[in-house]
C-alpha cells in the first residue's frame, strides 16, 4: 500500500528490444511524466512496466498473449530477444537489480535468462537471489546458498521471481512491490459504462480501472478516512465553483448511487448525468487521494476530456500522490506540461533511425530559456523536443 517508506523506491528501468525502445535507460523519480509525439514510446514504457508487474504475479504468459505475442513487440529488424531490467533501492542502500530475457521459440517463447541480485556496500561480489537460464533454475534459501532443480513443479513460461520459495525478506519485498503495480488507462464513460451505474456498498480503497468502484470507494473514504474524502470535495470545489457536496442515496439493498449537489439547485445530478470531463476528474481526484495506491502507479493520458483549467489542479494532485506512490504518467498535453517542473518531465524523441530516446527535461540546459518561457511554450517551439 501507499504507506511505504521513501527509502524504498524503484531506481531505474532498462529496456532493450521492445518496439521502438531498442536501447533505453530511464532513471525513476517520485513523479515521472513522459511527453512525446504519437508513436515515440510513451505507452510502450507503461506496457513494459505492466509486463514486469504481471510477470511477478505469475502472469507473464497471459501478458505476452495480450500484447499479441513476443514477435509483435520485438524491435522490428533489430532484436531477436527482449531484455528488461529494473532496480529497487532498499533501506540498507544495497540495491536489488532484476533482469529478464525472453527469446522466441517456435510460436511461443523461452525465458533465456533471469537474475535478481543484490550489491553489497563493501564492494564484494553481488549476491544472487535468482540466477536462472532456460530450464536451469537456481535460487537462494535461508542458507544463502544457490539451490538447483527445485522440488516444486516449475512452470517454464513463468518467471522464477513469481515461483521460487519466498524465504528471504529482500527479494520478497521486491517481488511484492513490483507485482502490486497498478495501470490505469483512459476510463470508459459510455452511457452504460460501470462508472455511470449504481454500485454495491462494499469496502473499496481504489475506484477501479473503469470507475466500477468509484461510488463504493468514495463512500468508504467518507466513513473511514474523512480527511481524504474532504480533500477530494475541496478539490472538486476548486475545479467546479458551483459544486457543493457528494451524497450517497441508497438505490436498493446494499446498492448506492452518487448524487452530485450544486449550489442553487434543489435536485442533484447523478452519475449518468455528469459530463465526461467531470466524471474523469472525479475519478482521478479519488484515485490520487486513495489510500490504496501501491508502490508503483501508471496512468496513461490523464488529461483526456479535461478542461485546460483543470490541469493545474491535476498536476498538484499528481505531485501530492507521488509522496505515497511512484507515479509514472504518459501525456500528449502541452497544457499539462505547463504546470510541471523540468525535474518531473521526461522528453521522448524519435531519432533518425526511428528508435526512441528518453531524456529528463532538467538535463536539457533550459535554465536561461525558462526565464522567458514556460515548459509548454518550449515544447511548442521545439526547444524541448518531443515533437
Amino acid at each position: 500500500m501507499a504507506t511505504e517508506s521513501p527509502a524504498i523506491r524503484f531506481n531505474d528501468l532498462s529496456i532493450h528490444g521492445f518496439r521502438r525502445l531498442y536501447d533505453v535507460h530511464l532513471p525513476f523519480r517520485p513523479l515521472t511524466v513522459m511527453i512525446g509525439a504519437n508513436g515515440t514510446g510513451k505507452t510502450s514504457v507503461l506496457d513494459v512496466l505492466t509486463l514486469l508487474a504481471n510477470s511477478a504475479q505469475g502472469k507473464l504468459s497471459d501478458s505476452i498473449s495480450e500484447l499479441s505475442g513476443l514477435t509483435s513487440i520485438l524491435t522490428y529488424d533489430r532484436a531477436e530477444e527482449l531484455h528488461l531490467g529494473i532496480s529497487m533501492k532498499m533501506p540498507t542502500d544495497e540495491p536489488l537489480e532484476y533482469s529478464l530475457g525472453l527469446k522466441q521459440q517456435g510460436i511461443s517463447y523461452v525465458i533465456s535468462d533471469e537474475r535478481l541480485l543484490q550489491r553489497p556496500l563493501n564492494g564484494s561480489p553481488p549476491f544472487l537471489h535468482i540466477n536462472s537460464s532456460g530450464t536451469v533454475i537456481q535460487f537462494s534459501e535461508k542458507s544463502r546458498a544457490l539451490h538447483f532443480a527445485p522440488a516444486w513443479k516449475h512452470e517454464p513460461l513463468e518467471t522464477s521471481l513469481a515461483q521460487v520459495p519466498k524465504t528471504l525478506a529482500e527479494p520478497e519485498e521486491f517481488r511484492s512491490r513490483l507485482s502490486s503495480a497498478n495501470s490505469f488507462r483512459v476510463m470508459n464513460v459510455d452511457a452504460r459504462s460501470p462508472v455511470r451505474l449504481p454500485q454495491p456498498m462494499r469496502p473499496a480503497i481504489l475506484p477501479g480501472r473503469n470507475g466500477e468502484d468509484l461510488v463504493s470507494c468514495l463512500f468508504y473514504l467518507r466513513e473511514t478516512e474523512r480527511a481524504r474524502f474532504e480533500a477530494i470535495e475541496d478539490t472538486l470545489r476548486a475545479a467546479f465553483p458551483r459544486f457543493d457536496r457528494l451524497d450517497f442515496p441508497p438505490v436498493a439493498a446494499g446498492t448506492l448511487a452518487l448524487a452530485w449537489r450544486e449550489t442553487g439547485f434543489s435536485h442533484p445530478l447523478y452519475m449518468h448525468q455528469l459530463s465526461e470531463g467531470t466524471l474523469r476528474f472525479l475519478w482521478l481526484a479519488t484515485l490520487l487521494q486513495s489510500p490504496g495506491l501501491t508502490a508503483l502507479t501508471l496512468i496513461d493520458e490523464p488529461e483526456v476530456s479535461l478542461h485546460p483549467e483543470l490541469l493545474n489542479l491535476l498536476a498538484d494532485l499528481m505531485r501530492e500522490a507521488s509522496r505515497r506512490t511512484q507515479l509514472i504518467v504518459a501525456t500528449h498535453s502541452d497544457r499539462l506540461i505547463r504546470f510541471l517542473r523540468p525535474e518531473e518531465v521526461v522528453v521522448i524523441d524519435s531519432g533518425e533511425d526511428g528508435m526512441s530516446t528518453l531524456t529528463w527535461a532538467d538535463r536539457l540546459d533550459l535554465d536561461e530559456w525558462l526565464k522567458d518561457y514556460s515548459l509548454d511554450e518550449l515544447w511548442s517551439n521545439g526547444r524541448l523536443g518531443a515533437r
